[in-house]
């Protein structure tokens, strides 16, 4: 063999060489792809989805599916190169920067608690909003999380104060604890009236600071919590993150109410929800889509604000309606029910 061949030959088992393990090198990328769905009108590991005690509740039929992503990857479990490219090459998943599902400012178990708060607090706000779809009232919390060290609220508010009053008027949110306090002016005094404890009650004065933009502030982290009237329990096992709160409510919405609420057929749906039953935008609406329509999905409530990327990607065989609010969807399953065709649809637009 001449020394040329040999020269070649070297270089072509080095570059293969250098390319194989190249191609099983950590890279810091992950991959989503369609996850499980839940029908929240039916049960997990033989446990209702959605429990309703102290209140009387009505058959269900059909499906009321909300969606997942699953991830592969992570700063932990990193990708190697050629799961990125097999990836790349599937229209069914999506290949992302890592920072953009895990912060540089966060590790993966805090992401992780993030999204499991995030599920809670979607569950309490899907109870809030179903039953202000039925006009069933219910009572607003708001208790203290934490303080602020070195601000005024620092050893005088203790975590799990309730709120009941802010300088003598009554609280109805977290919004009107904030307002009370910026009413005011940097060096002023603030009474907060509490429920402590096993339901001690006190008044708490707080001597208010200039905070950000000059704005008065008093160092206090709250939350809000709900007192309903009947007990609701949601069962999804091991599913994170804020995005099945519209699909919780319509599932609580429709054990609630006479009659089936999809009149027998199998929607899915996604999207985040707040007390007052605005829905928002989430993440990975294209794997999600994907994963509605295997599980057998027709129909698809899409968020307003992710209407124009889901008619990009939206598969064959699922019907993309358009939603914004709770109230939105409920109208929306009554006329499919109904079997009316004219629905608020998604566009490129």
């Amino acid at each position: 063999m001449s020394r040329r061949a040999l020269t070649l030959l070297v270089a072509g088992f080095l570059v293969l060489t250098l390319g194989v393990v190249g191609a099983f090198l950590p890279v810091p990328y992950v991959v989503l792809s369609p996850g499980p769905t839940e029908n929240t009108i039916g049960q997990v590991d033989k446990k209702d989805v959605v429990s309703i005690t102290g209140h009387q509740t009505y058959p269900t039929s059909g499906a009321l599916s909300l969606v997942t992503v699953a991830y592969q990857g992570g700063p932990s479990a990193r990708i190697d190169l050629l799961t990125a490219l097999r990836g790349w090459i599937d229209p069914t998943v999506a290949v992302v920067p890592e920072e953009t599902i895990f912060p540089p400012s966060s590790s993966a178990k805090q992401v992780e608690e993030e999204n499991t708060v995030e599920m809670a607090n979607s569950q309490d706000y899907a109870t809030a909003a179903a039953l202000n779809e039925l006009k069933i009232a219910y009572r607003t919390v708001v208790t203290v999380l934490s303080t602020e060290k070195g601000k005024p609220a620092d050893g005088k508010l203790q975590k799990g104060d309730e709120i009941l009053a802010v300088d003598g008027k009554p609280v109805t949110s977290v919004d009107t604890v904030s307002q009370a306090v910026r009413a005011h002016k940097p060096g002023d005094n603030v009474t907060f009236s509490v429920s402590r404890g096993s339901g001690q009650k006190l008044d708490v004065t707080v001597q208010t600071v200039q905070g950000a933009k000059g704005k008065p502030i008093v160092g206090v982290v709250m939350q809000a919590r709900y007192k309903f009237p009947f007990t609701v329990d949601i069962n999804v096992g091991d599913v994170g993150g804020p995005s099945a709160g519209l699909m919780f409510a319509l599932g609580i919405y429709d054990k609630l109410t006479p009659g089936q609420l999809t009149g027998g057929k199998d929607i899915a749906g996604t999207g985040t929800i707040d007390p007052s039953g605005e829905v928002g935008p989430i993440g990975g609406i294209a794997q999600k889509m994907v994963g509605a329509r295997k599980s057998g999905a027709t129909v698809f409530l899409t968020p307003a604000d992710n209407c124009s990327e889901a008619v990009k990607a939206v598969p064959d065989g699922l019907r993309l309606v358009k939603i914004q609010t709770m109230h939105e969807a409920v109208q929306a399953l009554d006329s499919l029910r109904a079997g009316q065709g004219n629905l608020p649809s998604c566009s490129a637009s």
